[in-house]
């Protein structure tokens, strides 16, 4: 398996792959994806900095699928940017006859794969971060695993939870819930998930400090200890 690193203006990945020519498929498609919304910001800037719901231009798929999903989870668009930009690279390694590809676009997951993945649990400062691991089966249609945190990295969060796990299979969906549960987390779980629809979204896991909740399907979830050093960061 190649795993490398791609960092291009704000997107920082890791891409995984079998061949080294699905890694440049990844590449150029990401690349796309982010040209293509840059082109949509410039001619409509408040796009990008709206924290509700906005239309997207017909013409842009990355912007349509971004603007459905923060619809469906009331959010602004760019809430599913990174989750979109990821699910249009393993998209493109698919169309390439790829059957294993994962693209992590800052904690944000798009992977299709022909063996059980593992994938880390990094939750900032709760004790539980690094020490989890979801158990991923095969996966012959590609998952989305998104996570939204209000105590790691650099983006807006209205809560208070370490970490906000979404599992669908709309990788652009995945990521616009992440971001909407993670706002409302620290409130009563009485009514935090009531907008989920279980035909959209697969599942949730949260975790703030020692507790952690859970919603819907959910992979097997296991002990582990997770190797830091593979998170996708800047450089």
């Amino acid at each position: 398996m190649i795993r490398e690193h791609f960092q291009y203006r704000t997107t920082i990945a890791t891409i995984l792959a079998e061949r080294k020519e699905h890694i440049e498929v990844a590449k150029d498609a990401m690349i796309a994806a982010r040209t293509e919304l840059e082109a949509v910001i410039a001619t409509d800037p408040f796009f990008a900095v709206t924290y509700e719901p906005y239309p997207a231009p017909s013409g842009s798929l990355v912007a349509r699928r971004m603007a459905r999903a923060a619809e469906s989870a009331g959010v602004g668009p760019m809430a599913a940017v990174a989750g979109t930009i990821a699910w249009a690279g393993v998209e493109a390694r698919v169309e390439a006859g790829a059957q294993f590809g994962i693209v992590d676009n800052g904690g944000d997951i798009a992977v299709i794969a022909d063996r059980p993945v593992r994938i880390g649990l990094y939750a900032g400062t709760s004790p539980l971060s690094g020490k989890l691991v979801f158990l991923i089966p095969p996966q012959e249609k590609i998952l989305g695993i998104c996570t939204s945190s209000a105590t790691v990295g650099p983006s807006v969060s209205f809560g208070t939870a370490d970490a906000v796990t979404v599992f669908a299979r709309d990788v652009s969906l995945a990521d616009a819930w992440a971001t909407s549960l993670c706002n409302i987390s620290g409130t009563s779980t009485d009514h935090i998930f009531s907008g989920l629809n279980p035909d959209v979204v697969q599942g949730v896991f949260i975790v703030h400090g020692e507790q952690v909740c859970r919603w819907g399907v959910l992979p097997e979830i296991a002990a582990a200890d997770v190797d830091l050093s593979l998170i996708t960061a800047g450089r």
